[in-house]
């Protein structure tokens, strides 16, 4: 009996919470495409589809933030990724409904998955939820040339290590980011994929030696030596291990 108060009484809670109550963090879909150089030509396809079905699909279905890159410098290329900015989990699961259900996306689908051979060996999708020190996807005026998009994903030994991660960011590092001409995309910690506890987060850049100039001013700047110098934020004590890939945008990208 009293067990099922409390069930009864916790479901009701998402209901009772007022709009300022509800999570303002954007919800992050990033999704990994992996592909091979085979005769099926991959690249080729999977790059239509994003363009001529999911692009447009995401967009009927209110996804404005959207994003589609190529491996430029990878340990694993080739590979293509997209990216999602969601208000929120609830509109990520409305906007793969909509996508779902949308006649024009299926017909494009089904001829998609109807192809002879393979469109990709597989694909992995990780959730982030934004931080609170940069809630929602911050997405660079258009340009005439394109960018450069670095992925860096930090994974941490314990959540308690993971937590002084990414407090670190928000109290300091990524407002020495902008400083220093590291420009984010996003920051997100891993709701759901691999290689847990991590945060992920995306940067861009005008080209690759913009980059390599940046992140010397950064580890240089005074603010990031005596962050990173503060008891128990050194990156042996936080971050168990730092990866990441260099992206190109696709042409049709809104992200670019």
């Amino acid at each position: 009996m009293t067990r099922r108060r409390l069930v009864t009484t916790a479901a009701a809670v998402p209901f009772a919470l007022s709009a300022a109550d509800m999570p303002k963090n954007q919800i992050f879909e990033v999704r990994k495409y992996h592909l091979r150089n085979t005769p099926d030509n991959q690249r080729q396809r999977t790059t239509q589809y994003m363009e001529k079905a999911l692009l447009p699909a995401f967009q009927r279905a209110g996804v404005t933030q959207i994003g589609f890159f190529s491996s430029m410098i990878a340990a694993d290329t080739p590979f293509l990724l997209s990216v999602y900015a969601h208000a929120s989990l609830a509109a990520y699961e409305e906007a793969h409904a909509k996508v779902g259900a949308d006649a024009e996306f299926v017909k494009l689908q089904t001829s998609f998955n109807s192809q002879p051979g393979l469109n990709f060996t597989r694909y992995e999708t990780s959730i982030l939820r934004a931080f609170d020190g940069m809630p929602s996807m911050e997405v660079p005026a258009p340009a005439k040339t394109a960018r450069v998009f670095e992925l860096r994903t930090y994974e941490s030994n314990t959540n308690l290590s993971l937590k002084k991660k990414v407090a670190m960011f928000n109290d300091g590092e990524i407002a020495i980011f902008h400083k220093t001409g590291l420009n984010p995309l996003f920051f997100g910690t891993t709701s759901i994929g691999t290689n847990q506890p991590s945060l992920t987060y995306m940067l861009w850049y005008d080209d690759l030696a913009t980059r390599e100039k940046n992140w010397k001013t950064f580890a240089n700047h005074p603010d990031w030596n005596k962050l990173k110098s503060t008891p128990g934020l050194s990156d042996a004590e936080i971050v168990s291990n730092i990866s990441n890939v260099i992206l190109s945008p696709l042409a049709f990208s809104p992200v670019r």
